[in-house]
C-alpha cells in the first residue's frame, strides 16, 4: 500500500510550477521535472548531421513573421510592444568585440508595426534591457547597431538588468569560447495582465528565459534559465532548468530543427556538471547595461561626440545622452 500511494504522488508530481517558499533568493518560480538529471546521459553520445541549416530558430505559428537581423532572428509581440523571442548563433570569434557599442538606441525599420520609444522608458523607472546582448554583437558595426532596435529591448528592473541577468550574459559568451559555437534562444515569458510603461503600453515582463544548446564534439547538451526580473544574489546555475520546463511555460518549440530522437533527449536532460560555472571577464569584453530613460537635462553640457577630425565635437545639449542633434542625440 505505502509503495502505491508513493507511486501515485509521483506520477502527479512530475511536472510542478510552484512559487518558490523563500523569497529572499529571488526565484520566484521553481520549477521540478522528474526527468531532469544533473549527471550525462549516454545517449547524448548520438551520431549528429553534418549541418542544420538555422538551428537556432525557434518553431513559430503559422501567423508569426520572423524578422532577420544581420546577426540575430526574432518574432516581434505586437501586444506586448517587445520580442516574443530573440534568436542567434554565438561563436568563439564572435566574442572579440571589435567596434564599440552605440549606445543609439532606435526604432526597428523591419518591424511594419512600430516599436517602443525613448518615451516610453522615460521616468519609468526601467531600463532598457537587451535580449541579445550587445556585447554579443561587437563583432562588426552593423550588428552593433542592430542589437540596440527597441524591437530587441525590454523593461527590466535595474538591479536586475544590471545584476543576474547581466552574469548570466557573461557566463553564456564563455561557453561560447569554451564550446566555439553554441545556439542561443533569449525571451520574456509574456501573458495577459502585466502591467505596462509608456504611450505604447510596453509590457513589463515578471520573468525572462534563456536557453542554449551546444551541438558540438565531444558532447551535446542543452540548458535553459528562468529568472525573476528582479535582483537576485544567487549564482546563475540558482535558475537553471531543463528547456523542456521552458517549453511547457512559454509555449515555444525550441531547436525544432534537431532530429526528433535528439530533441526530446537534449530538451529533457538537465546537466548541471555538463556545464563550467566560473565566468572569467578578463577573457571577454563585458556587457555595459543602459540605465532607464532619464529626463532630460536641466542645464547643457558639450557633446561628447567626435567630429571627422576626431576631435571632440563643441555643440551644446541637454539629451540624456549627452550627444547633440548631430551626433545622435535626441
Amino acid at each position: 500500500m505505502k509503495a502505491l500511494i508513493i507511486l501515485i504522488c509521483l506520477s502527479v508530481q512530475s511536472v510542478v510550477f510552484a512559487q518558490a517558499e523563500n523569497k529572499t533568493t529571488g526565484k520566484d518560480l521553481a520549477l521540478h521535472d522528474d526527468s531532469l538529471s544533473t549527471k550525462p546521459e549516454s545517449s547524448l553520445n548520438f551520431i549528429k548531421p553534418k549541418s542544420i541549416l538555422k538551428l537556432e530558430i525557434p518553431k513559430t505559428g503559422s501567423n508569426e513573421l520572423v524578422i532577420t537581423h544581420a546577426a540575430y532572428s526574432f518574432v516581434y509581440n505586437e501586444t506586448h510592444e517587445q520580442a516574443q523571442w530573440v534568436a542567434y548563433e554565438l561563436t568563439k570569434k564572435e566574442t572579440n568585440n571589435l567596434f564599440e557599442r552605440t549606445d543609439k538606441f532606435l526604432l526597428d525599420p523591419e518591424v511594419k508595426t512600430g516599436t517602443a520609444c525613448d518615451k516610453d522608458y522615460l521616468g519609468s523607472g526601467y531600463d532598457r534591457g537587451h535580449l541579445a546582448p550587445a556585447a554579443d554583437m561587437g563583432w562588426s558595426e552593423i550588428t552593433v547597431a542592430e542589437s540596440f532596435y527597441y524591437s530587441n529591448m525590454s523593461p527590466q528592473e535595474p538591479s536586475f538588468n544590471r545584476g543576474i541577468w547581466k552574469k548570466t550574459e557573461e557566463l553564456v559568451r564563455e561557453w561560447a569560447i569554451e564550446n566555439n559555437s553554441i545556439y542561443i534562444v533569449t525571451g520574456p515569458l509574456l501573458s495577459k495582465g502585466l502591467k505596462t510603461i509608456g504611450k505604447n503600453k510596453v509590457s513589463v515582463p515578471k520573468y525572462y528565459y534563456k536557453v542554449v544548446l551546444d551541438y558540438s564534439d565531444p558532447g551535446v547538451k542543452g540548458i535553459g534559465f528562468i529568472m525573476p526580473n528582479t535582483a537576485s544574489k544567487n549564482d546563475p546555475r540558482t535558475f537553471a532548468v531543463s528547456i523542456d520546463s521552458i517549453e511547457k511555460l512559454s509555449g515555444i518549440d525550441f531547436y525544432p530543427g534537431l532530429p526528433d530522437d535528439q530533441e526530446t533527449v537534449i530538451e529533457k536532460t538537465l546537466c548541471i556538471d555538463c556545464w563550467t560555472w566560473n565566468s572569467s571577464k578578463s577573457s571577454v569584453e563585458t556587457e555595459k547595461h543602459e540605465p532607464a530613460v532619464k529626463e532630460e537635462r536641466s542645464t547643457a553640457v558639450q557633446c561628447s561626440g567626435k567630429t571627422q577630425a576626431k576631435k571632440r565635437c563643441k555643440h551644446k545639449t541637454k539629451s540624456p545622452n549627452g550627444l547633440c542633434s548631430q551626433h545622435g542625440g535626441d
